[in-house]
């Protein structure tokens, strides 16, 4: 894939702020017009050195796994590795995992139809999380599926898988809170970019076949464990 970076990621806390105000206005939240057959999966993490796990510099690595959904069969992986340009700061991961996730991508030979990021979207404190903050930079559809709630607030849903309940923060809806196996904690999906709430609820539960996280993200966390 030909990927760009249309922004440095090794910025001030400033500059960043002020590159989440103005990337959050092309956030396109709306009902998807079509099927997606490729998904795609990320999954970010820190194999070296525990101060680069706990904030600190090292190497950082992703997974992208791309999926098809008629067979949910694996297509295509790829993984990469880059320097930690970016310390832990709650609100800016983004910039921290965006440059390794991007260099990730870039090794794709084939373009996905849908982007699921282990993170989260609009759910966060500006509004661009980093599903929607790559969503943007790669200008296809996306959408965040978390395992913890970052902002917001929630009735638990039903125990029943497919049970869900809307997420809201500062009066807005920015998500849902989705029951993807019967008794297991729920996830917590939110639209990152070219998608809306209910879509994506309804995308997740749909890859969500065995296991309580969607299959591209969980087989992106597999690669970037075992490598």
């Amino acid at each position: 894939m030909d990927v760009r970076e249309p922004h440095r990621f090794d910025v001030s806390i400033k500059e960043a702020k002020e590159i989440q105000d103005r990337l959050r206005r092309r956030v396109l939240l709306e009902a998807p017009k079509r099927d997606f057959r490729l998904v795609a999966g990320v999954d970010a993490g820190f194999p070296g050195p525990r101060t680069c796990r706990s904030g600190g510099k090292g190497n950082a690595r992703a997974g992208v796994v791309l999926i098809d959904t008629l067979t949910m069969n694996t297509v295509e992986e790829a993984v990469a590795e880059d320097a930690c340009r970016f310390p832990y700061i709650p609100g800016y991961l983004s910039f921290r995992e965006g440059p390794v996730i991007l260099k990730a991508f870039r090794k794709l030979k084939n373009l996905p139809d849908l982007v699921v990021f282990d993170a989260q979207g609009i759910a966060h404190p500006r509004g661009l999380g980093l599903a929607s903050h790559l969503g943007v930079i790669l200008d296809i559809p996306s959408i965040g599926c978390a395992k913890s709630r970052l902002v917001g607030e929630y009735r638990e849903p039903a125990k029943k898988r497919g049970s869900i309940s809307n997420l809201h923060f500062e009066g807005k809806e920015v998500g849902k809170v989705l029951r993807t196996r019967d008794g297991v904690k729920p996830v917590f999906v939110s639209p990152g970019h070219r998608m809306d709430c209910e879509a994506a609820a309804r995308i997740i539960l749909t890859l969500a076949v065995k296991y309580r996280l969607p299959e591209p993200t969980r087989r992106a966390h597999i690669l970037v464990s075992c490598r």
